[in-house]
């Protein structure tokens, strides 16, 4: 009888899914054990669903922003006189459900896939047992929802159990009133005052997306800015767009508490402007600095945390970091062998990208197929905000710190042309790129769709081109991408001058 390696994978999401049908591709026995779905978190409560509500934002707001410069004529009697922008609404329980239905039919399509494949899918929770067989295996127990239990022996384990929202003590959601980004999507009327605490990249764009749906928004950010891991140029654009479009941003500002609290909506529009409120009909956020602000409903997003507890890692050899996370190499080993962990769980790179290439390196990797280590200067990521936030390779604060030593041009949307067609004032171009040799370090990009443009910089970056190379390549005339042509252009005629 031939030998099969055996593999279990533990966590359905990005990670585990594509490690999954890396492993089955190359002939081995693959079982995914996994408690809410294939997709995960991802698919399911977190970016699948956050970008599916995004995307209803995003035409609101391109539709308010420039119907008028552009000449489109808008006949409708039943908007606020007093507000001549906001002529369309949202049915938010239709959004939603929407969204949860998208959700489903990505997790059942993965499912699909996976299965087709020849993968076992199991339902449960897995825990990795302690000790080594002489044979080098593992064993693996997979609770069920019912309590019964199966163990499982595996030739390698891939840990790609995700992360769950962080938690303010004082300030837990009730999932009515207090919620995380899980809970949102269950809302069935637009929060009229919302409360975003924590400024990252899951705050500003649920910040963003609930202030173009018609939410009223106050962003509260620890830090004296908005995303303040991003581009300092990227995130001025984002905070001053915050501004002008309403927005409450207040910096420097740290919750440390939310509780629900009677009281009565006072805005202008509302049929509740001065009518006594139902017990617990709004919420009280206090500052460390003891202000206190108050709204409908808050929206915590301060983080996560990974799902590294309760599952045997340390005792079967797997270091952890301080926060929890799983210490990984580039080839997502951990420090016991015959274990791999890929994704959030390993406080990598918390991108579904990086956690899939992490559960494909994992596989290869064991399977001896051929395998590069993960190449984090080649990750292009992206907020969904709007205008939208795509990087790649080295950052502005990589080259300020002395990091890297790098040219930088950055170049307004404004100067070209295709922007100035669609009413696009907000936004830059920016590539850094290595004295000498012109070769593309890095880019910036900050524009509706910035997730689509940053590709042909992260193809530059992935594969050491120089800017005469970008320069040089044909762009369609009138086209956004004829921007990065022009600061490679740019960047050429620094770097001859040099």
């Amino acid at each position: 009888m031939e030998y099969v390696t055996r593999i279990v994978i533990i966590g359905g999401g990005p990670g585990g899914y594509e490690a999954a049908l890396v492993a089955a591709q190359l002939g081995a026995e693959v079982t995914v054990v996994d408690c809410d779905g294939l997709g995960g978190a991802s698919v399911l409560t977190d970016c699948v669903p956050s970008k599916t509500l995004i995307a209803t934002a995003e035409v609101m707001t391109n539709f308010d922003s420039s119907y008028e410069e552009l000449g489109i004529r808008v006949e409708d009697t039943t908007h606020d006189p007093d507000d001549p922008a906001r002529v369309v609404g949202v049915d938010l329980g239709k959004v939603n459900r929407r969204v949860k239905r998208l959700a489903l039919a990505q997790s059942h399509d993965i499912t699909a896939s996976v299965t087709r494949a020849g993968v076992r899918v199991m339902r449960g929770r897995g825990r990795l047992e302690p000790g080594q067989a002489t044979d080098g295996s593992r064993r693996i127990t997979v609770t069920a929802a019912d309590g019964s239990q199966e163990e499982l022996t595996a030739d390698a384990v891939l840990v790609a159990t995700g992360g769950h929202p962080r938690e303010i003590p004082d300030a837990l959601p009730d999932g009515e009133r207090i919620l995380n980004w899980t809970q949102v999507y269950d809302l069935e009327e637009l929060p009229e005052e919302l409360i975003v605490v924590g400024s990252g990249v899951t705050g500003a764009e649920f910040a963003g997306a609930y202030q173009a749906l018609g939410s009223q928004v106050t962003l509260v950010s620890s830090r004296d800015r908005v995303l303040p891991g991003e581009d300092p140029d990227a995130a001025a654009v984002l905070e001053d767009v915050f501004r002008r479009r309403g927005m409450n941003v207040m910096s420097r500002s740290r919750a440390a508490s939310a509780k629900r609290v009677p009281g009565s909506y006072q805005g202008p529009s509302s049929p509740k402007a001065g009518k006594e409120g139902r017990v617990g009909d709004r919420v009280e956020v206090t500052l460390q600095d003891g202000r206190t602000i108050t709204g409908s409903h808050c929206l915590v997003a301060v983080g996560a945390v990974p799902n590294t507890a309760d599952m045997g890692l340390e005792e079967a050899g797997v270091v952890l970091k301080e926060s929890g996370h799983i210490r990984t190499d580039k080839v997502s080993r951990t420090s016991a062998p015959g274990v791999y962990a890929a994704g959030d769980c390993t406080g990598v790179f918390a991108l579904a990208s990086v956690a899939a290439m992490q559960g494909r390196i994992a596989m290869y990797h064991f399977l001896g197929d051929a395998v590069a280590p993960l190449n984090l200067k080649a990750v292009s990521a992206n907020v969904f905000t709007d205008p939208e936030i795509a990087t790649v390779g080295y950052s502005q604060a990589d080259v300020d710190n002395g990091k890297i030593d790098a040219r930088v041009v950055k170049l307004p949307l404004l100067r070209n042309p295709r922007a100035k067609m669609q009413g696009i004032r907000d936004g830059f171009v920016k590539l850094f790129c290595r004295p000498g040799t012109g070769i593309v370090v890095g880019g910036v990009v900050v524009a509706p769709r910035a997730s689509e443009l940053i590709h042909p910089i992260s193809i530059a970056v992935d594969n050491n081109l120089t800017v005469e190379q970008i320069a040089n390549a044909f762009t369609v005339y009138p086209s956004l991408t004829g921007s990065i042509a022009e600061v490679a252009r740019q960047l050429h005629t620094r770097k001859t001058a040099e």
